[in-house]
């Protein structure tokens, strides 16, 4: 390999390992429950059939409907109680905000079902996450 070539990659790698720091830096910590079935009608969409990859969003997010239809990617990072010590599946998912679950919300960040249960145990009911617009 030519030594410009060289160089190129190694700039294009440590450009890549730059951009992968500055995801996980800029996380926002917070809290995650999860919603069943039905989930139409939705505060954001109405009638319309979003799939089951969403979310309902807390006072932190909603921000006077502007979190409607913004993608998050979510990541579970630990337990909330004694109950199921261990529930992150690892990985992480990424949900449309398409509700609001509102004052007295006990999550940051209110799942499907089916979200939730990609990314940690249902049966902890409440997961420490870490989230990011994408």
């Amino acid at each position: 390999m030519a030594e410009g070539a060289r160089a190129a990659v190694m700039i294009m790698m440590m450009a890549m390992a730059a951009a992968t720091l500055v995801s996980v830096a800029s996380a926002i910590q917070g809290t995650a429950t999860f919603y069943t079935p039905p989930y139409v009608p939705s505060s954001c969409n109405g009638f319309q059939n979003d799939g089951v990859m969403i979310a309902a969003a807390s006072d932190a997010i909603w921000n006077n409907r502007a979190a409607c239809n913004k993608r998050y990617s979510v990541r579970c990072t630990g337990a909330t109680n004694l109950g199921v010590p261990q529930p992150c599946r690892g990985g992480s998912i990424v949900v449309t905000v398409v509700d609001y679950c509102p004052p007295g919300c006990q999550g940051t960040i209110d799942l499907s079902q089916e979200a939730f249960a990609m990314i940690a145990d249902p049966n902890a009911g409440k997961i420490q996450i870490e989230y990011n617009e994408v």
